[in-house]
């Protein structure tokens, strides 16, 4: 496990009060509880926060940037330090105002947007064949059709070979200190692979960083917060438990629920 200590401004202790004490004790962390009502507490502050809005990040709520409306899902985890002290750790699926790193957040298990990454060279490198495959697309020659369909050929084996190499980035402690990537992870799943976007829900997140700075998890809450995306499923300031297609493998490995 990593010994350094945990960056000043991703873990937010709580006032020490005979109460939140009283809440903490006995607690034992799992995924099918209601949210505690410490993860409730942590919420609300996270919620206050979010409302801030110290950098910009359309919503589509009142007060919010302009441009393309973006809920996100958070997740809050209460935790315990090594040094016995209880507050929560803070976390945002994907990206937030087009970046991986905020303050009061954890940071990302791993970065793509690191500038000068392979991912970064990647993309570039998909951008230029499908700028050229437009170009050879405006012409109605045979020649011309047969390299498209060869760059297209390249494309899908770039495009997969990239993705295959990003999930390889992504290794995650269980409790017990072991670790595994996501091919690792999914290998045994019915796909056989990760979906896309893996690895980058809060829940992940916020174990990975409680299990790399020695804090013990004790209760795990997610809320959206934004408008819906086309489907009404997603509720602003709702509450909901990690999902399955993504998290559940990850996190069943994480918790040791599977070698």
């Amino acid at each position: 496990m990593d010994s350094v200590g945990y960056e000043p401004s991703a873990f937010s202790p709580f006032d020490e009060s005979t109460t939140v004490s009283e809440l903490a004790a006995g607690l034992t962390f799992s995924l099918n509880n209601a949210p505690h009502p410490l993860c409730l507490l942590a919420a609300e502050r996270l919620q206050a926060h979010l409302e801030q809005q110290e950098w910009e990040h359309n919503f589509g709520l009142p007060g919010n940037a302009a441009g393309t409306v973006i809920g996100k899902m958070f997740g809050v985890l209460i935790v315990r330090t090594r040094d016995n002290e209880l507050g929560y750790l803070a976390a945002f699926s994907g990206k937030l105002a087009g970046g991986n790193h905020h303050a009061k957040f954890v940071p990302p298990v791993f970065d793509g947007l690191e500038p000068g990454g392979f991912v970064n060279t990647g993309m570039l490198e998909l951008a230029a064949i499908n700028k050229e495959i437009s170009l050879l697309e405006s012409f109605t020659d045979d020649e011309s059709a047969a390299q498209v369909r060869l760059l297209k050929i390249l494309r899908k084996n770039h495009s997969t070979a990239l993705q295959h190499k990003i999930f390889e980035q992504y290794h995650f402690l269980n409790k017990a200190g072991a670790s595994k990537s996501l091919t690792e992870i999914f290998a045994h799943t019915p796909s056989g692979k990760p979906p896309a976007g893996a690895g980058e829900c809060a829940a992940p997140k916020l174990l990975q960083y409680a299990f790399q700075h020695g804090m013990e998890p004790l209760a795990l809450a997610e809320f959206w917060w934004g408008q819906s995306p086309k489907s009404d499923y997603w509720q602003h300031g709702h509450f909901y438990a990690p999902c399955r297609e993504k998290c559940a493998a990850i996190l069943a490995h994480m918790l040791g629920e599977q070698e």
